[in-house]
């Protein structure tokens, strides 16, 4: 345990004294640095932790020329960054690998267009060492904000149209987990199947799209209808669909939120599931999957452990910035179906 105070904050030359080493030595422990030897770092961090020692952070900004922070940009307003579970899940993976580097989270979104200013301005003041994006649109001014403020940066999701390609990423099969998805309702002998999709400006979006009509190649433009990954437009979108095809038998639901929707339609309109209709969503989150009925069958993507991977890649470009090595590489991480009673 710490000491009792006696009302004078410890020094770092109190802590290299109680560990038996020089002020540089426990200077290059506290502050992450190499080269000492492990027994040496042991004692530094006992000492640390029994003198109660809290790092200056302006000096160790200036021995690591790093703030100890990270901007998490969502480009979507607030009340879907606090209604959606998808934005929760991935935070907490980012928060929680951020912890593992001693290094804060300083979340930023955008209410609309004045607010790219007051992100620019913000970045380009060197308050943190890098930037994880995501939840980005087609025509979105932030990779632009971003590479003018010259800070490593990883998208979560692959960017769209216009973005800087080279900025590595993090995403999901978006593509193969639809084509899952859809094989497998076509498995169940379902002949009209539709799609619920997310919006087109988005590049996870247009993947699901694409991996529908992977399967599905000759489809009747009818059976697809468009929503906004909100819970509210699956549930217009499912009643759109009841009334231009009334003969719809299975449907593909671009993410979990909107088959949540689409489930409270067929059941308004006692349409059985999957008696009737068969329904599969896309995300697996279990806040969604616990409110339905019946059950959800969805594909899962491992949404905090893409927050996790955003970090780690983060972490390795700020280590890497200024060196030859290049960034590292975008990752794509699989997806599974996950069975259930909708389909």
């Amino acid at each position: 345990m710490p000491e009792q105070s006696t009302g004078a904050r410890p020094t770092l030359e109190a802590v290299a004294a109680r560990a038996g080493v020089s002020r540089a030595t426990a200077s290059r422990v506290v502050n992450g640095g190499a080269g000492v030897r492990p027994p040496l770092v042991d004692k530094v961090r006992r000492a640390v932790e029994e003198l109660g020692y809290v790092p200056n952070h302006a000096a160790r900004t200036l021995v690591t020329r790093r703030n100890g922070a990270v901007a998490v940009i969502i480009a979507e307003p607030e009340f879907r960054i606090f209604s959606d579970p998808f934005f929760e899940q991935q935070v907490r993976g980012i928060s929680r690998e951020l912890t593992a580097y001693d290094s804060q989270l300083v979340l930023l979104w955008v209410e609309g267009p004045g607010d790219h200013d007051r992100i620019a301005r913000y970045l380009g003041g060197g308050h943190v060492d890098g930037a994880l994006a995501f939840s980005l649109h087609d025509d979105d001014e932030l990779p632009a904000i971003i590479d003018r403020a010259k800070i490593p940066t990883v998208f979560g999701g692959r960017p769209g149209a216009g973005a800087d390609l080279s900025v590595p990423y993090v995403d999901a099969d978006n593509r193969g987990g639809a084509r899952e998805a859809v094989r497998h309702l076509v498995s169940l002998g379902r002949r009209h199947i539709a799609h619920i999709a997310g919006p087109r400006d988005q590049t996870s979006a247009l993947d699901r799209i694409d991996g529908y009509h992977d399967v599905l190649v000759d489809a009747d433009p009818a059976l697809l209808c468009q929503g906004d990954f909100t819970e509210a437009s699956g549930a217009r979108a499912m009643a759109e669909l009841l009334e231009r095809r009334p003969d719809v038998d299975a449907v593909f639901v671009s993410n979990d939120l909107m088959a949540l929707g689409a489930l409270r339609t067929l059941r308004e309109r006692n349409v059985g599931v999957p008696e009737d209709v068969a329904l599969v969503g896309f995300d697996d989150m279990p806040s969604v999957v616990e409110q339905s009925s019946p059950a959800l069958t969805t594909v899962r993507q491992d949404i905090e452990g893409m927050g996790r991977l955003m970090v780690r890649l983060l972490m390795r470009l700020l280590n890497e910035h200024g060196t030859q090595t290049g960034a590292p590489a975008s990752v794509i991480t699989p997806t599974t179906l996950v069975r259930r009673a909708s389909a």
